[in-house]
């Protein structure tokens, strides 16, 4: 199996020589003006900036209101860390994934994605546990809510969003299996895409892709998106969920299959939407900036794979996690 961490710095597609050369040709951090209507999110003067580095895989960025900090993760280090512009940052859960010895069998095994939901608790997927949990902000208490699909365990939840009914709709594909698709460990067949509601039921959304990743809503709830992480399928889908939360068809929001083959490093993984609709998607190159309709507006460039994002600060700064650092971009309105 290909590592991960390779296919996400946007290799997988070309010759390792080639890639990496391509790679060292990128400029540095910048943003990238597409469409002037980016310049009414983020100021035309606008620059990345790093705010920390030094870690194993930054990921699930997420702010957490009730803390009043960003949160976000290093998987593979297994801690989430707590960053504030006063004390910058410090480890917040360590362990924050699996809370024993981690076997031969786990390469990820702390939370990846996060989120906070309606009563103030984290809820996180737990590629190590290999669950979706909650856990209490002020006492660091675990809660596991769901850890099987129909009597099997999952692979390794990768991404989660919240729905405004409490339902957490979830990716679960291997990358946080040592072996990936043919770990010893696996008890399902496929990679899934779920929806586990406030009274503990599970359903499967969609079991058909090979790579499922990165989920978000939109923000009447009504469209799920989903990120695939698949150097043969590089897209962002878009749900159309009905009254009950389920989806009612799907169609294709983005495709970048042509800024991969162009060697620009990432895949499609982390994503977000703002209150007003725009759509925040990483991916070969950066952060792809997109108007609701799919239209490319822009891209958020730090030089490496950026693995997910959030809005933080009041709406007030939109937050990366790549490669091995955290950075931010300024942004003049979210929709808020």
């Amino acid at each position: 199996m290909i590592d991960r961490r390779t296919l996400l710095a946007g290799m997988a597609a070309l010759p390792l020589t080639q890639a990496f050369a391509r790679a060292a040709d990128l400029p540095a951090a910048r943003i990238d003006r597409i469409d002037p209507a980016l310049d009414r999110i983020i100021a035309p003067g606008a620059q990345v900036e790093i705010l920390a580095q030094g870690y194993r895989w930054a990921e699930g960025p997420t702010w957490a209101a009730p803390i009043d900090a960003l949160l976000f993760g290093d998987p593979p280090s297994n801690i989430v860390y707590r960053w504030t512009r006063k004390d910058g940052v410090s480890p917040f859960l360590s362990p924050s994934g699996l809370q024993t010895a981690i076997p031969k069998e786990i390469r990820e095994a702390g939370l990846n994605g996060i989120a906070i939901d309606r009563d103030g608790h984290l809820v996180g997927a737990d590629s190590g546990t290999r669950a979706i949990v909650r856990v209490n902000l002020k006492t660091k208490a675990r809660t596991i809510l769901a850890d099987r699909y129909q009597g099997k365990r999952f692979n390794s939840p990768n991404d989660l969003t919240i729905a405004a009914d409490g339902s957490i709709y979830f990716s679960d594909p291997p990358y946080g299996l040592t072996d990936g698709d043919t770990s010893s460990l696996r008890e399902i067949g496929f990679n899934g895409l779920y929806r586990l509601t406030p009274d503990g039921m599970v359903t499967l959304i969609d079991g058909s892709h090979r790579r499922p990743n990165g989920v978000t809503l939109s923000p009447d709830g009504r469209t799920l998106y989903l990120a695939l992480s698949d150097e043969k399928r590089p897209q962002v889908l878009a749900y159309s969920l009905g009254a009950d939360g389920l989806p009612t068809g799907q169609r294709l929001f983005r495709d970048m299959a042509s800024e991969l083959a162009a060697g620009e490093p990432g895949l499609p993984d982390g994503i977000k939407t703002a209150p007003d609709g725009t759509v925040f998607a990483t991916g070969p190159g950066g952060v792809h900036v997109c108007a609701p309709d799919g239209r490319l507006l822009g891209k958020i460039r730090t030089g490496k794979a950026i693995a997910n994002c959030c809005i933080g600060e009041g709406g007030a700064t939109l937050f990366l996690t790549s490669a091995d650092r955290l950075a931010a971009v300024p942004m003049i309105s979210s929709g808020a």
